[in-house]
């Protein structure tokens, strides 16, 4: 190239920038295309081929599959929203529990609120705040000998333990253990629930079966529970209220 070409190319050549649009117009047209070309082919589906995909059992099973991933992704989103709601509600009473534990008790506790219909994930956190002290500590002990996040006794946990399937080694290896401990805890509630309705099961749990059954029968007389039980009742039914109301 001569001396005297050089200057003139050098000033008609085009900035990097504006060598770009070309390719970048370009590529934004065959987007453009590409979605246009499926709308056509969705409705052309839609409105012209839908008698043949009725028929076509290939495309059936596809169209179930499809359906069956969402509404899994639809379950497990519920899941991970209640367990992020129920690690916030366990971090405000037990900051220093560790994050994976914390996550597993959240977890287990949504479990049961599916395995048991009469249970929701607000009703056991209520539950297990009254019970543990407002302290969420799995390995805390009454001076009645009540064990554990839920306050199960051994006598009565050993023989729910039978049913659950949990292999009873002893009373702190089993009850100390916060997944345990809450499957054990919901079997019992739900049970009470499921006899007593909400605040006869709750005065079940917390003052025993027998005076939770007169006091129904009685129609929620005065005088029948223990005074650590009336107190119980409202104070679990508040929690629940409150925790109700926490989102994310």
């Amino acid at each position: 190239m001569s001396d005297s070409q050089t200057p003139a190319a050098a000033g008609n050549a085009p900035s990097p920038e504006k060598m770009a649009q070309p390719g970048r117009s370009g590529l934004l047209k065959s987007v453009f295309l590409l979605i246009f070309i499926i709308v056509v082919f969705f409705v052309s589906y839609k409105y012209f081929g839908l008698g043949q995909v009725q028929n076509n059992p290939k495309l059936n099973d596809l169209e179930k599959s499809l359906q069956d991933i969402r509404a899994a992704m639809n379950v497990d989103s519920v899941r991970q929203y209640n367990i992020q709601k129920m690690m916030k509600i366990i971090d405000r009473y037990n900051p220093a529990l560790p994050s994976g534990i914390k996550y597993e008790i959240a977890d287990e506790i949504y479990n049961m609120s599916i395995k048991y219909t009469n249970l929701d994930v607000d009703l056991i956190c209520a539950t297990i705040t009254h019970e543990s002290g407002g302290t969420w500590e799995p390995e805390v002990i009454s001076v009645s000998g009540a064990m554990g996040l839920m306050q199960v006794m051994p006598a009565t946990s050993l023989w729910i333990a039978h049913y659950e399937g949990i292999t009873w080694t002893s009373s702190e290896e089993v009850l100390f253990n916060p997944i345990y401990n809450v499957r054990i805890g919901c079997r019992q509630l739900s049970t009470f629930i499921e006899m007593y309705d909400l605040e006869g099961g709750l005065a079940a749990y917390s003052g025993g079966e027998k005076r939770a059954a007169i006091w129904i029968s009685s129609n929620k007389a005065k005088g029948i529970l223990w005074a650590e039980t009336n107190n119980y009742i409202p104070h679990v039914l508040l929690l629940y209220e409150e925790f109700k109301t926490i989102t994310l």
